[in-house]
């Protein structure tokens, strides 16, 4: 049979892998900035676009689509390439990819800290760039699967089965949960409201976990692992059902992050049943990995990088138990809004993702350079300062979630809350906040270990651009199955039917999640005193959104004894109807603010007092983590933009009377005219037009409405 000879390229295996070191520096210096700007609120410099709420958006950005992103895209490139015994398919449109992925991440980086934003966890970005986001995509996807229509094996490798299944829901994600209506040139509002935002949201949230952070990773996993350990991988059986009971399940879980929240109880079951099921196949996967290693475990104590893909694969086992258990209602109803989540999710990003990326670019660095890894000593010494530093992140914040609970749900013999002072229950926790600083840290130093070692690795050896390899042609063979052949061995080597199959398992779950909760009225049910946001309260609700106030506030009460006795009536999902996009939050550093605004409420406040918290938090609440926003008393509303604004929410069905747009300006300078002579009151002065008053209009009209409702 003829062999073909024909060059890997390396170059751009080389590019993806560079700014995958680059980006993760960047995105852990961000995460630890804001770990420390929660133990020490000076750390937010008083400065618009270093606050809390801005930069947290940033460094969970930073580290999915920057950091483990260019990981995944430089994992594709070199195994692509060898499993498929081919070049990749266009090197113009891998150079194109590079270079569009690295603009998307600079234009994030700019945008996010600027307020802008759509509000919404792992989906912040501006719809401009959401466009730029599917288009590279695309680019991407055709490269891939360019590829693998070019190659000269017969059957398509397990790892290629997790890239094409991202590849393909990643798309369907981001395309449904990012339509939007744009009103300027980086502002946009969400298409769903409320109830229906909020399910479209965490179908994708958290799919975007499961099919960029996940299956990409497993795509990795098995493809550098078994080169690492010179092993085969452990079941080929396993690793079929590992990859379609994982790829089917996972896409019905998203509404166990909603649980006994304004979601249809239909919805919430079914995240729980498939939550539970996902632990199955992800162990399949966990113990797959690791049994790889069987015969090599006595090359795991002196191998570094076997030591990280040891702990990466472990740390997705105990991600993907702890994701299940904390889907179980009664385990749900303790774990969310607490610090649970976050530590939950850091062993993932920090474990999984991080270590799995470490021990692939310590393997590949040497041979790109055609030269050995500098220092397997600092290798070692990356492992063991990272490893600590990610205990020391987490176990604190479990701590802290446990802390958290028994002091929110505590009652007094006679009845009353132990604690009805939310601020008691921060300062308790704020030791582990040192801590977790402290564990970033630390990670942050293996990390810069990480970044001295593949410099000097690089630099010793020289790059291998252009890699000579030599395979035979592929033969074809008949599309029926032949003697023997197995139904999945057939459809290995048939990539069409292997991406339609792929497509069929993933949008199975999508529709019976995401239809029903959209087309079916009854679903969100009406309350009729819930009327549409005045001009000045939308222009202070979209200055939350920019604000970040989601990432440390919640707006959505449980109906719980505790929730209800410290913030009022549990949330209705009528209540939303009108919210786009929704901001139910996913954790609770401040209070919930969905009864803000009720008169007489536990927790309402002044127009006076909020304008002191907004100036000087600390003033007001000593032990207050809250930065201080002083830009939001000399900064103006922007009136320009209003008309706009009203024109996007009535193409959004918000009945706004027909001409409203001409008298939205007029409206809002009647309104806030009131709210500032009610400040003259307290001996306060501002214009009626600046954003403090915008804010502040926003913040007392929340609950307000459903309050009107019972009288």
């Amino acid at each position: 049979m003829e062999q073909q000879t024909f060059y890997y390229d390396n170059k751009i295996v080389r590019m993806f892998g560079g700014v995958t070191i680059l980006w993760g520096v960047v995105g852990v210096l961000v995460g630890l900035l804001i770990a420390l700007q929660l133990a020490f609120p000076v750390m937010n410099f008083n400065l618009p676009w270093l606050t809390f709420g801005r930069l947290r958006p940033l460094h969970t950005n930073a580290i999915i689509f920057a950091f483990v992103g260019n990981g995944i895209f430089t994992a594709v490139y070199y195994s692509m390439q060898r499993l498929l015994k081919t070049r990749m398919f266009s090197d113009l449109l891998g150079r194109i990819h590079f270079w569009g992925w690295q603009l998307i991440i600079v234009a994030a980086a700019i945008t996010l800290p600027l307020g802008y934003t759509q509000g919404k966890e792992y989906a912040e970005l501006s719809w401009p760039i959401d466009i730029a986001v599917t288009l590279v995509w695309v680019v991407f996807g055709v490269n891939m699967l360019g590829t693998v229509a070019r190659r000269r094996v017969q059957h398509i490798y397990v790892a290629i089965w997790f890239y094409i299944s991202t590849f393909i829901t990643i798309a369907v994600l981001w395309i449904v949960n990012n339509l939007s209506i744009p009103f300027g040139w980086f502002e946009s509002y969400s298409v769903y409201a409320g109830v229906q935002d909020a399910l479209v949201q965490w179908w994708y949230g958290h799919n975007a976990v499961a099919f960029f952070l996940t299956t990409p990773m497993l795509g990795l996993m098995y493809y550098f692992l078994p080169k690492a350990a010179n092993r085969p991988v452990y079941s080929y059986k396993l690793s079929i059902i590992h990859f379609w009971a994982l790829i089917f399940l996972y896409i019905w879980a998203g509404p166990h992050h909603l649980l006994y929240q304004a979601l249809p109880a239909w919805a919430q079951s079914m995240g729980v049943v498939f939550s539970v099921m996902l632990l199955m196949p992800s162990w399949g996967g966990m113990v797959n990995g690791l049994l790889t290693l069987r015969g090599a475990w006595d090359r795991v104590r002196d191998s570094a990088v076997l030591k990280f893909y040891v702990v990466g694969v472990t740390a997705y086992g105990m991600s993907t138990f702890e994701g299940p258990m904390l889907s179980l209602k009664s385990v749900n109803a303790i774990s969310h809004f607490t610090d649970w989540t976050i530590a939950h999710v850091h062993i993932g990003a920090m474990g999984w993702n991080g270590f799995m990326i470490f021990g692939m670019i310590y393997w590949l660095w040497p041979r790109l350079f055609n030269t050995k890894l500098k220092s397997e000593g600092l290798a070692n010494t990356h492992f063991w300062i990272g490893t600590l530093g990610m205990i020391l992140y987490a176990v604190p914040l479990y701590w802290a979630a446990i802390t958290q609970v028994l002091m929110w749900n505590e009652f007094t013999a006679e009845g009353l809350l132990a604690y009805p002072n939310f601020m008691e229950t921060v300062t308790q926790i704020l030791p582990m906040y040192y801590l977790r600083a402290l564990g970033g840290l630390l990670y942050l130093i293996g990390f810069l270990i990480f970044v001295y070692n593949m410099i000097a690795t690089a630099r010793s050896g020289k790059l291998v651009a252009e890699e000579e390899a030599s395979a035979p042609a592929l033969t074809p063979m008949p599309s029926k199955r032949q003697p023997g052949e197995t139904p999945h061995r057939w459809v290995e080597r048939r990539w069409v039917a292997f991406s339609i199959w792929a497509f069929v398992a993933i949008i199975i779950g999508t529709l019976i999640e995401i239809v029903p909760g959209l087309m079916v009225k009854s679903n969100v049910p009406t309350i009729k005193s819930v009327m549409p946001y005045t001009p000045l309260e939308l222009a202070g609700r979209d200055i939350y959104v920019r604000e970040g106030c989601y990432t440390c506030h919640s707006q959505q009460i449980r109906p719980f004894r505790a929730e209800t006795e410290r913030y009022g009536e549990y949330s209705k999902a009528g209540e939303f109807v009108y919210d786009h996009p929704y901001q139910w939050g996913s954790r609770r550093m401040g209070p919930d603010l969905a009864r803000e605004g009720v008169v007489g409420g536990p927790i309402y406040k002044s127009n006076a007092w909020h304008y002191k918290h907004m100036l000087k938090p600390q003033d007001l609440v000593p032990t207050s983590l809250m930065p201080a926003y002083p830009w939001l008393i000399s900064d103006q509303i922007d009136l320009e933009i209003m008309p706009a604004k009203i024109r996007a929410m009535q193409t959004l069905g918000v009945p706004y009377a027909e001409g409203f747009d001409e008298l939205a300006v007029a409206d809002m300078a009647k309104q806030g005219q009131a709210l500032a002579d009610d400040l003259k009151k307290s001996n306060i002065d501002v214009a009626a037009d600046r954003e403090i008053i915008a804010m502040i209009a926003y913040m007392q009209r929340l609950g307000v409405d459903i309050t009107k409702e019972k009288k």
